[in-house]
């Protein structure tokens, strides 16, 4: 009894509590979401929020028997963790049910189960696994590949699901690998990519590349002009040349018809109000009709009469938008600002090279969720169809989420045992 109170003792109750916190608001949200005066009873099994309230319940559980676990199980079994759920991953391709278009769900009674959720809670640990042996140096060529091959084997696997939205969320650990030492022209590689893919969608083809010799040539001219670096700077350009073109390509063969059209929309080569624009068109609707104060709660239109599609589950910060208003959505962006925070600055306290970068990886994945969720529901990114961590409704999210932080959780509280 001495143990387990030494051990709850050392935990980190501010995370925890900004933890119960999006949970209780994300139930509530929810409970708004999906309300009916026909059906408003709040244990309604038959509802969303019913069913929410036996996932949170479920998560509960898994939260305090993670904390109860030795903290060495996790970096011991982190790659048979990993692998194992990488089988899953495909399995569930041959065997799954299909919901939205993706493949990736385990059907267990009336619920199912997204195995690519545990996925990046396994990655995170295999990761920091790898990153935290002796003699691994990411600025050696054979990690960088090997670290590489970590993140992108259940990426790509996910992208078998037809679940591109998933596949994209393991990328954002491409920061554990920056705290672990690696260049800045890497990471500067996935924010330059993006902007390269989206002006090949904008511009035509023969224009940028001109663009890209000249930026290339501005290089050669200021470089001092050694072999190594020429060769640097001609594979670069070749390697953006031979993206730009691939693009189209990747975006007509690769996507999904309805995330092409997403893609479109965004970029202002498409309307498509009633079609691929519609579910964000509503969103702003709904967030924008909230003004500063909201219409208060269970007093949204746009939410009563279902106007925005996977209101409870994609779409649920238009919930809090419309129903709390500017000052509602602030406070829970700060919120997640504040929790995103205490992770960083918890993994940096961590005398554990494993803790550390696991860390970094749960603040890296639930960011990237955050930030494109969010983004989704403004219009500022497509719609690609990730959760809203600890809010949104289902299961498999919940839970994913649950055991990232709490792993993290666990072992921040064994520091204290590390000399």
């Amino acid at each position: 009894m001495r143990e387990e109170r030494s051990i709850f003792y050392k935990i980190d109750w501010v995370l925890v509590g900004l933890y119960l916190a999006l949970v209780l608001i994300g139930w509530l949200n929810i409970y708004a979401a999906v309300y009916d005066e026909n059906y408003n009873h709040i244990i309604d099994l038959s509802q969303k929020y019913g069913k929410q309230m036996i996932f949170i319940v479920a998560a509960l559980l898994l939260a305090m028997g993670t904390l109860i676990i030795d903290p060495k199980f996790f970096s011991q079994f982190a790659y048979f963790i990993y692998g194992t759920f990488l089988i899953m991953l495909i399995l569930v391709i041959f065997g799954g049910r299909e919901i939205s278009g993706s493949k990736g769900w385990f059907a267990i009674g009336g619920f199912g189960v997204q195995p690519a959720e545990f996925a990046k809670m396994a990655t995170c640990l295999a990761l920091a696994k790898y990153l935290s042996t002796l003699d691994v140096d990411i600025r050696r060529f054979r990690t960088l590949i090997i670290a590489s091959v970590i993140i992108l084997a259940p990426a790509v696997i996910v992208l078998l699901q037809h679940d591109t939205g998933s596949a994209i969320v393991f990328f954002a650990l491409i920061i554990v690998l920056y705290r672990a030492g690696l260049t800045g022209f890497v990471p500067l590689a996935f924010i330059v990519l993006p902007v390269l893919g989206i002006l090949s969608l904008l511009l035509p083809k023969m224009i940028l590349a001109a663009i890209l010799l000249a930026v290339a040539g501005i290089f050669y001219l200021y470089s001092n002009r050694k072999i190594r670096v020429i060769i640097i700077i001609a594979v670069v350009f070749i390697g953006s040349v031979g993206f730009v073109f691939s693009v189209d390509y990747s975006v007509n063969n690769i996507l999904e018809p309805h995330q092409r059209n997403r893609i479109h929309v965004l970029l202002g080569q498409d309307t498509d109000l009633k079609g691929a624009g519609y579910n964000v068109n509503q969103s702003l609707i709904a967030i924008g009709s909230g003004k500063f104060f909201g219409k208060g709660f269970l007093q949204g239109t746009q939410t009563k009469y279902n106007f925005v599609p996977e209101q409870s589950t994609d779409f649920i910060f238009c919930t809090v938008g419309e129903e709390q208003g500017f000052l509602g959505s602030s406070l829970l962006v700060i919120l997640y600002t504040s929790l995103f925070v205490r992770v960083l600055l918890t993994a940096e306290r961590q005398r554990s090279r494993f803790s550390r970068f696991y860390g970094y990886g749960v603040a890296s994945i639930l960011f990237f969720h955050f930030a494109i969720n969010v983004g989704m529901t403004l219009g500022l990114v497509p719609v690609i169809g990730i959760p809203l961590p600890f809010v949104s409704y289902g299961g498999s999210s919940l839970w994913a989420f649950t055991l990232l932080l709490f792993i993290f959780i666990r072992q921040d509280s064994y520091r204290y045992d590390l000399i």
